[in-house]
Parts: structure tokens; sequence; C-alpha cells
């Protein structure tokens, strides 16, 4: 008896260890920041969030007749702004002006990503294309994987033209349940980014874009997305692409998702 007692507390020792440990570390296993600021910096600009930090974002201009439309992109959990330059010039070359959020904690900028705090940095990303002479109704949100829930957040307190959601999960928690399915996961995270909860509540159009072989964010979830949405939805399925494959990033499908969201198709 003695000795079931003692295996039984060790295993809920061992138990309780693993939870705080997945409890304290897990923000370092969803923001997976390139830290290093960009080797280019010439297009970036400076956005100041309500908390006070000074971040660099990636402005970049239409290359041919303007538009006045603005795209505001919110990139994924990994790497920096940079890594999206290709797709802002394609889309500079649609007529439109692309704004690529520097998060917090990636790209050389200060502090460090939560939930809470990418709201607040694309809101300084929103009040700097407001400034700049866009108003809302000029303003396309468009965002991959964890950027999808980013700017979905936002379309909630301030409606955009349109919103394209690349990859997009249902929430955070639907995520990681399909990666850590022996954790807790809904129980212990701290960041919740609720995708499907949210998007069943806006009534802007949607476009929602996924590639059928993604192993990062299922497109089963990425459907969902589009099934939730409350207003008028475009589905634009990528047979056999990954998460990350060119197509996906910058390929012509979500190039011309983005255009058409934003009129200039």
């Amino acid at each position: 008896m003695r000795q079931t007692v003692r295996v039984l507390l060790a295993v809920v020792i061992v138990v309780a260890l693993v939870l705080v440990a997945a409890w304290s570390g897990q923000r370092r296993l969803v923001y997976l920041p390139d830290r290093a600021a960009p080797a280019d910096t010439a297009a970036d600009v400076a956005l100041t969030t309500s908390d006070g930090l000074r971040l660099a974002a990636l402005l970049v201009r239409p290359a041919g007749p303007d538009r006045r439309v603005a795209v505001l992109f919110a990139h994924g959990n990994a790497g920096h702004r940079a890594d999206r330059r290709v797709l802002a010039d394609a889309l500079a070359a649609e007529g439109l002006t692309v704004l690529v959020l520097g998060y917090r904690g990636y790209g050389g900028n200060p502090g460090s990503p939560t939930e809470a705090g990418l709201a607040r940095d694309a809101r300084a990303g929103l009040a700097h294309l407001t400034a700049a002479g866009f108003p809302p109704e000029r303003i396309v949100y468009a965002g991959e994987s964890l950027g999808a829930a980013v700017v979905t957040e936002l379309a909630a307190a301030h409606r955009p033209a349109a919103l394209v959601l690349r990859s997009p999960f249902a929430s955070l928690a639907a995520a990681g349940r399909e990666h850590y399915p022996w954790l807790p996961v809904g129980l212990l995270l701290r960041d919740r980014f609720d995708v499907a909860g949210r998007i069943a509540t806006l009534d802007v159009p949607v476009t929602v874009v996924y590639g059928t072989a993604d192993t990062v964010v299922p497109a089963a979830q990425s459907r969902e997305v589009a099934d939730r949405a409350a207003g008028p939805v475009t589905v634009v399925e990528l047979p056999g692409a990954d998460h990350n494959d060119p197509s996906l990033t910058h390929g012509p499908a979500v190039v011309a998702a983005i255009a058409e969201a934003a009129g200039a198709r």
C-alpha cells in the first residue's frame, strides 16, 4: 500500500512539474521571433504604442499609380517584418500602400510579445495609417497564421474595409491541441487568440486563404473560421500547399486575394 502511495505521489509531482513548466514557458513555444534587426531598414517607419514602446515597422509605398488604399499586414509567429518584403512589394505593384507590422520583441524591437501586446502593436499601425490620410473604409487588414488572429482582434474593435486571413487557426487552444495533445492546453494558455469566436461577430467582407497540406494549422481550422464568419466570405484553397510554402507566403493567389479585397483588381 505504501509503495502504491509513493508511486502515485511521484506521478503527481511529475505531472505538476510538467504543468508548471508548460505554464511558465509557454510563450517561448508560441512566439518564435527573429530578434535581430533586418539588414535593410531603409523602408522602416516608427510606431509608438499605447504603452510607450517605439517599434519599427515596414512601410512600402505604391510602385506605380497610387490607389489610395492601404493594407495593414500582420505576419506569423516567427521571423520578423522583413520576411514579408516580397509580398509587400507585390502589393505595392498593385498600387497599394503596405504597412507590415513590426511586433514587440521581433526584428530589433523592444518588449516581449503577448496577445495584449500585439493588439497594442496593431493599433499603433492603424494609427499610423490613419494619420497618413487613410480612412477606415480604405484600409484592408491582412494577416497570416498568428497574424490572422492579430488583425481579427483589431477588426473587432476598428472595422476595416475588408479582412484577409491566410492560414487562420480557430483559436490558439485549438492549434495547441494539434501539436501538444497530451497537455490540457485550454486550461494552461495565457493567450487565447479566439479567431473563430471573434469572426462570428464581424460583418465585414472576409477572405480566407489556406493550403490543404498545412502541417502547422490544419485546413479544417481555416475552414471553420470561414464557416463562422458573419459577413460575406470568399475562400481560396491551395491544393497541396503547406504552411510556409512560397505559394502561401507570397504567391500569386495570396497577392490576388489581398488585391481583390482592396479593390485593386
